[in-house]
C-alpha cells in the first residue's frame, strides 16, 4: 500500500469490537484496525497523537514479544503501526458510519491521530492461487478451558462449573442473550473427539460472539442478535456444500445437510488438533485427562470412547497452557494487585513506559513495566516468577503480569481458514486436511481435500486498571448462578429447539436413481 495515495473507496467496513474498528481492502488481503473512543469525546480527542501511537505500538509489541513466544510464532500475525493521511481517515469514517451496528455507535472512530494497525486479512487468505473458490474462514472464541484449583477460591461452585457456563446464565438473566449456549470450553479443550464434536456442534447451534463463518471475507453466519445480515444455519449449509463434495460422485448433488454439518465439525476438530502446519494432520491426542464441567450436557457417563489430552503442538494446547498462567484466580490475585497499586501511588514513575515525543519509538525502561514496554524483560518477569510469595512488589507484579497474559489467552480468537485444493494438488500427495465422512451401504468417495491455516487473533494486553472490575464481575456471575441454582430465569428462551433435527430427518430421505 502507498500510504500517501490512500483512497477510502478501496476500503470497506469489516467489523468492530469495544476498542477498535476494522476496515478491509477490497482487493488486497489487508485490514486496518483503528482506535475508537466515546462519542462524547468526538470534538475533543482523549489522547494525543503520541499516546495513540504508543497504544497501538504496545499491542504490536505485546503480540510479537510476549504472546508469540507463549503461543507459537506460526500462529501469530502481529502487524505493524502505520500513520495514515488524516483526510483519508475522516472520509473513511464518514463512509463506514452507516454500516456500523447501532449498538456500537456510542463510540466513534479516531480521526485525529491517523494511527492504525495494519494486519493481514485472515478471513480472506491467499492460501492457494490455483483455485478460484472463495476461501472459508471460521472464527472461534474458545474462552477459558480449565477449572480453577486455587486455594483462594471462596465459592466451591467455581471448581465444578466453568466460568463460561456460569456467565451464560448471568448474560441471559441480564438480557444480553435471549437463550443460553450449550457450548462448554472444557469439552473443546479436552482433546477427546466426542467431546470436541459436541462442543463445536453447540458453537454452531448458538454462535453468540463465539463463532462466525466468513466466505470470501464476508461474514455469512454469526449471531442474529449481532448481525442482521447473517444467514440461518440451513442457508449456510447450502453455501458450504460445494466445499465438502468431491469429484463427480453421483451422490454429491444429494449430499445432506447433516453430512455437510458433520464434515464441517470434523474439519474444525482436525484443524484445532493439528500443529498449524501446511500438510500435517495430528491424530494422536496424547496427554492426561482434563476436568469436566458439571454444567456440560455431555457428562462423564456419556463419554463412550477416546483418549483425553491435546497434542503439544496444537493451537488449543498452546492457548490452554497460556491460560493456566492464572494460577491464583482473580480472588487470589486481587490482594497482589492492591500491593502493586499501593507501591505505584508511592512511586508513580515506576508504573510503565515513558515515551519521548521527540523520538517516538524510543522509550525509557521502567522497573515494574505495568504499562510496558512489552519486551524480553517483561516476558522474563512473568516466566521467572517465584513459586512462593516473599512479600515483595516484584513478586506481586510478576503474578499480575501472568494474570493479564492469561486473560488475553482466555479472550483470544482462533481463525481457521479453509480452501479446497485443486485436482492437480490432490494428485501430488495426501490431502492436507480431510473429513472422515463415511456413506453407509456405498463405497465412500475420496474425501474432499482442504488446504488450511490456523491463526490466533485478539491478543491485546489487558489493562492493569481493569482488575477491580474483573473481580466485581466474577462475584456477580457466581452470585447469580448460586441464586438461581443453575436454572434459567423466567421469560428466557430454552436452548435452541432442535436446530439439527431437520438435518437429521433430511438424512433419512430415500433417493432412487436410474441404473
Amino acid at each position: 500500500m502507498e500510504l500517501d495515495k490512500m483512497d477510502e473507496n478501496d476500503w470497506k467496513y469489516h467489523g468492530e469490537g469495544n476498542k477498535s474498528l476494522v476496515v478491509s481492502h477490497v482487493q488486497l488481503s489487508r485490514v486496518l484496525r483503528l482506535l475508537k473512543y466515546p462519542a462524547e469525546d468526538s470534538e475533543n480527542p482523549p489522547q494525543t497523537v503520541e499516546q495513540a501511537f504508543r497504544q497501538i505500538q504496545n499491542i504490536v509489541d505485546f503480540s510479537s514479544n510476549v504472546m508469540s513466544c507463549l503461543l507459537g510464532e506460526k500462529f501469530i500475525h502481529s502487524g505493524e503501526v502505520v500513520k495514515l493521511p488524516l483526510e483519508f481517515v475522516r472520509q473513511l469514517s464518514i463512509k463506514v458510519q452507516h454500516q456500523r451496528p447501532a449498538w456500537r455507535c456510542d463510540k466513534v472512530m479516531d480521526i485525529y491521530s491517523g494511527c492504525a494497525l495494519c494486519l493481514p486479512n485472515l478471513t480472506s487468505p491467499v492460501l492457494h492461487l490455483s483455485t478460484h473458490t472463495a476461501p472459508l474462514c471460521i472464527e472461534i472464541k474458545p474462552k477459558c478451558g480449565f477449572l480453577p484449583s486455587s486455594k483462594h477460591v471462596s465459592k466451591d461452585i467455581k471448581t465444578k462449573v466453568c466460568r463460561f457456563c456460569m456467565h451464560q446464565h448471568y448474560k441471559v438473566a441480564n438480557g444480553k442473550w435471549k437463550r443460553p449456549s450449550l457450548y462448554c470450553p472444557l469439552d473443546l479443550f479436552s482433546g477427546n473427539r466426542q467431546r470436541m464434536d459436541f462442543a463445536i456442534r453447540h458453537l454452531i447451534e448458538e454462535p453468540q460472539n463465539n463463532f462466525k463463518i466468513f466466505k470470501g471475507g464476508q461474514c455469512i453466519y454469526s449471531s442474529k442478535e449481532v448481525s442482521d445480515d447473517s444467514m440461518d444455519l440451513n442457508a449456510v449449509l447450502q453455501h458450504l456444500r460445494p466445499y465438502f463434495m468431491h469429484g463427480n460422485n453421483r451422490f454429491n448433488s444429494h449430499m445432506t445437510s447433516k453430512a455437510v454439518l458433520n464434515d464441517l465439525i470434523q474439519v474444525l476438530a482436525n484443524a484445532l488438533l493439528s500443529g498449524g502446519g501446511d500438510r500435517e494432520v495430528v491424530t494422536d491426542t496424547r496427554g492426561g485427562g482434563r476436568s469436566f464441567c458439571e454444567a456440560s450436557l455431555l457428562n462423564k457417563e456419556r463419554i463412550r470412547h477416546g483418549s483425553e489430552g491435546l497434542p503439544s503442538d496444537s493451537v488449543l494446547f498452546r492457548i490452554l497452557q497460556t491460560q493456566m498462567l492464572d494460577t491464583l484466580d482473580i480472588e487470589g490475585l486481587f490482594p497482589l494487585y492492591r500491593r502493586v497499586e499501593q507501591h505505584l501511588q508511592d512511586f508513580p514513575k515506576e508504573r510503565g513506559t515513558v515515551w519521548s515525543p521527540a523520538s517516538l519509538p524510543v522509550c525509557v525502561r521502567t522497573r515494574l513495566q505495568v504499562e510496558g514496554p512489552y519486551n524480553e524483560a517483561f516476558l522474563e518477569k512473568l516466566q521467572k516468577c517465584p513459586t512462593e510469595d516473599d512479600g515483595s512488589v516484584e513478586y506481586a507484579v510478576a503474578k499480575v503480569h501472568q494474570y493479564r497474559v492469561a486473560m488475553t489467552a482466555k479472550d483470544c480468537s482462533i481463525m481457521v481458514a479453509l480452501v479446497p485444493r485443486s485436482e492437480e494438488e490432490e494428485d501430488e500427495g495426501p490431502p492436507s486436511l480431510s473429513t472422515q465422512r463415511r456413506l453407509r451401504d456405498f463405497h465412500s468417495p475420496r474425501p474432499p481435500a482442504l488446504s488450511y491455516s490456523v491463526s490466533i487473533l485478539d491478543l491485546d494486553p489487558k489493562s492493569f486498571d481493569s482488575i477491580p472490575s474483573q473481580l466485581r464481575l466474577d462475584q456477580k456471575i457466581v452470585s447469580c448462578y448460586l441464586r438461581t441454582g443453575g436454572a434459567l430465569p423466567k421469560g428466557s428462551l430454552s436452548p435452541h429447539p432442535g436446530i439439527f433435527t431437520a438435518a437429521e430427518r433430511e438424512d433419512c430421505t430415500l433417493l432412487f436413481h436410474p441404473v
